[in-house]
């Protein structure tokens, strides 16, 4: 069913080279996060938890935080959310709340 929804929301958004795409992924243990231009198909920025200490949320949170971050170095500063299916709560919630914090616009 995530696949499905996946589908159907990549069917109506696509990331620019002005306005690149914030995609998500999430696994049972750890979450991703890509900044990509759609156009040239190629992944401008890419981060993941790993070696981040804390709950699951706290990561998620710091992961966008850091992609932000990231992000406003290259400057990037706004993007498209794709949820890549999931639900907009938990794990993938946080980390959008976390790169809104940190300055990045959706």
């Amino acid at each position: 069913m995530r696949i499905r929804r996946h589908k159907r929301i990549r069917g109506k958004i696509s990331g620019t080279s002005n306005i690149p795409r914030l995609c998500v992924f999430r696994s049972l243990k750890h979450i991703y996060a890509q900044i990509i231009n759609d156009e040239n198909s190629k992944v401008l920025i890419g981060v993941r938890d790993n070696g981040i200490k804390g709950k699951k949320i706290e990561k998620a949170f710091k992961v966008g935080e850091l992609i932000a971050k990231k992000a406003l170095e290259q400057k990037i500063e706004k993007v498209i959310f794709d949820r890549a299916g999931y639900k907009y709560h938990g794990r993938v919630k946080a980390l959008a709340e976390g790169a809104r914090k940190a300055g990045l616009k959706f």
